[in-house]
């Protein structure tokens, strides 16, 4: 027995449609305001022990760096330059980490833009 007409990706024709707009501009909604979220977060990265603590911003910018008086050797510049980039590198990293599960709570675990 044949079934009425079917629509976009076989949702019923006429009414489905809305549906799909609906979703879009639902998912729309909820990705602005991951993307408000992310924009908001810090995250922090340290080395040595903590002996240097950087925080980076959600928009991937570095907005404090503390670093322990007893890590500045003048005769050992390197190992404070490498403790800088370890603990940066971390907080991005963390960053990164917690932006994608943000984003994962919008999209289900999918991929966009046509992970729908």
């Amino acid at each position: 027995m044949a079934k009425g007409p079917r629509g976009f990706r076989g949702a019923p024709a006429g009414g489905g449609m809305n549906q799909y707009m609906q979703q879009a501009q639902k998912l729309q909604r909820d990705m602005e305001k991951a993307q408000e979220d992310i924009a908001a977060m810090t995250c922090e990265g340290t080395a040595g022990g903590q002996v240097v603590r950087a925080v980076m911003d959600g928009q991937h910018r570095l907005v404090e760096l503390a670093i322990d008086p007893a890590a500045v050797d003048a005769d050992d510049v390197e190992m404070l330059q490498d403790l800088i980039m370890v603990a940066v590198n971390a907080a991005r990293d963390k960053l990164e980490e917690a932006s994608n599960e943000r984003m994962s709570q919008v999209t289900g675990g999918r991929g966009l833009p046509f992970g729908l």
